[in-house]
């Protein structure tokens, strides 16, 4: 029997009301993502992979239809129900900083992680084992645009998400440290993280096992 994926998306539609009029950013999208790889949502600025993406991470709702994680319909949940399954999915923004606390250290912000999901402290092991020894007592200033967007990643794993999703973690970096951000997103992967991720960067592209085109807002390919 095939495993259930961790998405799966049925006529999704998303519209933002502007001054001008509604805009539809997403057109019907019917879709399913593993739990196993790295998928990769592809497509040029504004095709509404990022939309996409901050709707499978619970951050809107969609305009219309459904959207199951693992097999719960989040479209049918209250705030509460959402929050408690957002737990579970870890979102992470294009600016590095965006998803840290710029005034603690690397431990700390490790700590703060896992202590707003209710976990234990995970203490500097994830530093020595995913590429950032050495840093624990860090500030977050005192990182690299590559490295603060790793300890992004690493703070998923902290807080115990079992799925990454991470909006053009690459694009603001130089690509070296975007080589090393998707050694990153590999290593989640095999620690059984489902990580889906939003880009048009050739390298991450080259490191996916799956990616979906995306185009005015429609699918437009798959390929594995």
């Amino acid at each position: 029997m095939a495993e259930e994926p961790v998405f799966s998306v049925r006529g999704l539609v998303h519209r933002y009301r502007t001054p001008s009029g509604d805009v539809t950013a997403l057109h019907g999208i019917n879709l399913d993502v593993p739990a196993d790889g790295l998928t990769v949502l592809a497509g040029p600025s504004g095709s509404g992979k990022s939309t996409l993406l901050r709707l499978l991470g619970l951050a809107e709702r969609p305009t219309q239809g459904r959207m199951l994680l693992r097999g719960k319909d989040t479209t049918k949940l209250d705030t509460r129900g959402r929050r408690a399954l957002r737990k579970r999915v870890h979102l992470l923004f294009q600016n590095p900083v965006d998803n840290l606390f710029d005034y603690l250290s690397v431990r700390e912000n490790l700590r703060a992680a896992a202590q707003l999901a209710g976990r234990p402290d995970p203490g500097v092991e994830l530093l020595d084992r995913l590429g950032l020894p050495g840093t624990a007592d860090w500030a977050v200033s005192a990182l690299s645009g590559g490295q603060q967007q790793r300890l992004a990643l690493l703070t998923a794993l902290a807080a115990g998400a079992d799925v990454v999703l991470a909006d053009e973690p690459t694009s603001q970096l130089d690509a070296r440290s975007g080589e090393l951000v998707v050694a990153t997103l590999g290593d989640l992967v095999g620690l059984g993280v489902t990580v889906v991720v939003a880009s048009h960067d050739d390298a991450v592209l080259a490191g996916a096992t799956r990616v979906i085109r995306i185009l005015d807002g429609r699918l437009v390919g798959e390929t594995r």
